[in-house]
């Protein structure tokens, strides 16, 4: 059977490209990857051997309205080295995060445009 082997991106609209670089250039240290021209703005980003393709597209999602727990919702789950130092940083910007609700070394955020992002420590990998 020829099955999927790997993720290769994942996809999430924002609304304002500057914003979500702040956040996943300033906060997370994600870098920057080449994009062609789409006809839209948007944002390509590495982690790993995978992408983050952030569409700066009119959302048909509500924003408003989803679980305060991300856990809860549909979200990115990615690994992290130290989970205190992300919290820090978090607090530091003033980012609401919730810790996993399961007792894993995880915590869940939302991006400026509200999609949810978990990270778990490489250690529970």
């Amino acid at each position: 059977m020829n099955q999927p082997k790997a993720i290769h991106h994942v996809s999430l609209i924002i609304a304002d490209g500057l914003k979500a670089r702040e956040f996943y250039q300033g906060v997370l240290g994600l870098e920057v990857a080449d994009r062609p021209d789409l006809g839209f703005p948007g944002l390509w980003l590495r982690i790993g051997e995978q992408q983050i393709h952030l569409l700066e597209l009119p959302n048909p999602d509500p924003v408003a309205g989803r679980p305060e727990h991300g856990g809860r919702d549909r979200h990115l789950a990615m690994t992290i080295g130290s989970l205190e130092l992300l919290a820090a940083r978090l607090e530091q910007e003033g980012i609401a995060y919730t810790r996993s609700r399961s007792g894993r070394r995880a915590l869940f955020c939302r991006d400026p445009d509200g999609n949810g992002l978990e990270f778990i420590e490489e250690a529970d990998t």
